[in-house]
């Protein structure tokens, strides 16, 4: 396979199984990084050991001139970009009342700009070639909303309103744009859950375990798949059926 994949946020947790679950199914990995980079450069040489053409980039996904330079640079090397698995993003647990223009800004700046930039960038290409599959990692949250977590929620709701809108707009020009929304998954982020807390959502759960990594990588592979080629503007839950 010919295919490249980007993935942004890609060096660790979700973003790292899902290069690494695109390098096994034979895709090229460009994955994108923005502070972490002796851990980008350890997965990309990782999947270059195990065959896969593989290169970490260095980007703030919130800069749409750093993200129309990387991109040309991926286009550049790769020659075309056929996979953009928006993945980058940053979370905050913090009352409402004690968040500031700053914390708004910066959470809707990677979590919803991230994805308007590098879409922006790579969908001109997808549009001449008609052909392209857009995968946008959104989150449970952005479905029911958190308490504490007002912005990190609205963030990932505009990210599916942002799924469903371009998904009716580049249609006609046979591109699919899906969204992922991910439940407590076992990640960094939540490694430093205390046991109690860990307990009670684990019981919230009907499926009664956090997800993995893996769970979320393989439905991301999935509608970047010719099996998925007729699903488009959706938001697939992977979240043990806790919505």
């Amino acid at each position: 396979m010919n295919d490249t994949v980007v993935v942004t946020g890609g060096s660790r947790g979700i973003g790292k199984s899902v290069t690494e679950a695109f390098a096994a199914a034979g895709y090229r990995v460009a994955l994108i990084y923005a502070s972490r980079r002796k851990e980008a450069e350890k997965t990309a040489e990782s999947l270059r050991e195990r065959g896969t053409d593989a290169v970490a980039y260095l980007c703030d996904v919130s800069d749409a001139g750093q993200v129309r330079r990387v991109s040309d640079e991926i286009t550049q090397r790769f020659g075309r970009i056929d996979v953009l698995v928006n993945n980058a993003g940053i979370a905050q647990i913090k009352l409402f009342t004690d968040t500031d223009e700053n914390d708004w800004n910066r959470i809707m700046g990677v979590n919803a700009g991230g994805i308007y930039n590098m879409c922006r960038a790579i969908v001109p290409q997808m549009i001449s070639r008609k052909n392209g599959r857009i995968i946008n990692m959104s989150s449970m949250w952005g479905i029911s909303g958190a308490s504490c977590e007002v912005i990190y929620s609205a963030s990932k709701a505009a990210v599916i309103g942002f799924t469903k809108a371009l998904a009716k707009e580049l249609g006609p020009s046979g591109i699919t744009v899906n969204c992922i929304a991910p439940g407590v998954i076992d990640t960094e982020m939540n490694a430093e859950l205390d046991d109690e807390t860990r307990k009670e959502l684990t019981d919230e759960i009907p499926l009664e375990r956090f997800g993995s990594p893996e769970d979320v990588a393989g439905a991301v592979l999935f509608l970047a798949s010719d099996q998925a080629s007729y699903i488009t503007g959706q938001v697939l839950g992977v979240d043990g059926g806790i919505l």
